[in-house]
């Protein structure tokens, strides 16, 4: 197979994001966040952020076919130069400051082959190699432009990136499944505990508005709530070494935090099947661990006193509707443990919590085994993506 080496500089011209003030998010046009960038190898077909922006802002900072997002920035080498490829236009969006676009200057490159190419580990390691580590790893546009991508033509790009895609629309499928599950979930939880249609409410009496029984308690009198505090960063490392380590939403999932960095100090931990929750812009943005982490700064993580983990868990997602907006209508750009544990909310009586929970269980296994199968697809794909990239398997 035949392959020429380019210079990114030579393929592409690079920009910074937009920053803007937390009051101008949730609500407006479609906001290409961090952690999108982080999450995926290519943008989701809906952006899941808003942000009020200007037309000047829509045009200068704006997200069409080919261009590739990077995280320019992040509290550790590991997350730096993490790459999403746009495949379609998409109108009046704009792209978050922490990350770098680079724009097709040529037309040379296949998105989707990019967008898979960035992705490989050989390819990620040249950021680790330029990467400063001062309080946080950065990202200049001098060793950016600098790295080096080996390139066949353009119908071998087509090939190697439609044999990388038939993985992820199995792992898209997974998730639109996960997405289905959740939202069925969300659905009973507003139907039982804010419509109060719940089992046998027709015999219930409605006391100061809420069923008897039923009582408005603080966040800290039905969870037990751990706040992050930071390891120091000469103790983390990308060999499985201690505990897996998680600072904010960039090492978010859909559902489950992904373990990249560790750490061997133990700082603050968080046991497995605990409810993380984001202390710090987007407030409120919650995923769950499969296994011991250490929490930063930037999380906090739930246990219902009672066991009762899989209601907390939408309890929390139907007050939490949007990032950085509470369910009282309050704003947080960052909320102290202080602020968390005295937050309200109408706490229904055991018995019909117990009979939620044990639906929402069910749900949630199913939830699980999907997300395990994703795991498993991203393990194959991963698997292939360097031998395809290297000519190692012909097309």
């Amino acid at each position: 197979m035949s392959w020429e080496r380019y210079r990114l500089g030579d393929l592409y011209e690079v920009h910074n994001g937009l920053s803007k003030g937390s009051k101008f998010f949730g609500s407006g046009y479609g906001f290409l966040s961090f952690s999108t960038v982080f999450n995926n190898y290519f943008i989701p077909d809906e952006l899941p952020d808003l942000v009020q922006s200007t037309e000047k802002e829509q045009e200068s900072y704006s997200i069409k076919r080919g261009d590739i997002f990077l995280t320019r920035t992040s509290e550790t080498a590991d997350e730096l130069g993490m790459s999403c490829v746009a495949l379609k236009d998409y109108p009046h969006a704009t792209y978050n400051g922490f990350t770098k676009r680079l724009r097709p200057i040529t037309d040379k490159v296949v998105p989707e082959y990019i967008g898979y190419y960035m992705r490989m580990p050989s390819f990620r390691n040249e950021f680790m190699a330029f990467s400063t580590m001062t309080t946080r790893a950065s990202l200049r546009n001098e060793d950016l432009l600098g790295l080096k991508v080996n390139l066949p033509n353009l119908d071998k790009q087509s090939s190697i990136a439609n044999i990388l895609r038939e993985y992820d629309y199995l792992i898209e499928n997974n998730q639109k499944q996960i997405k289905l599950l959740e939202e069925a979930a969300q659905r009973l939880y507003k139907e039982w505990f804010i419509d109060h249609h719940f089992p046998g409410y027709e015999n219930v009496k409605i006391v100061d508005s809420i069923p008897e029984g039923w009582n408005i308690r603080k966040l800290a009198d039905v969870a037990d709530i751990i706040m992050g505090q930071s390891p120091t960063s000469d103790t983390f490392n990308l060999n499985r070494n201690g505990l897996p380590f998680h600072q904010g939403v960039g090492s978010y999932g859909n559902r489950y935090v992904k373990n990249k960095v560790y750490t061997t100090s133990y700082t603050r931990i968080a046991n497995a099947d605990s409810i993380l929750f984001s202390v710090r812009a987007p407030v409120g943005r919650l995923n769950v661990t499969k296994n011991k982490i250490v929490i930063g700064r930037g999380l906090a993580a739930f246990n219902q006193k009672q066991g009762y983990q899989n209601y907390l868990f939408y309890m929390l997602k139907e007050h939490y509707f949007k990032d950085d907006l509470i369910g009282n209508g309050s704003i947080f750009s960052s909320i102290t443990k202080n602020e968390l544990m005295n937050q309200k909310f109408i706490i229904p009586d055991t018995k019909t919590m117990l009979a939620y929970d044990n639906i929402a269980k069910i749900i949630d296994k199913k939830i699980d085994n999907l997300d395990c199968q994703i795991d498993l697809i991203s393990e194959a794909r991963n698997r292939l993506l360097p031998k395809l990239m290297s000519g190692e398997i012909e097309i």
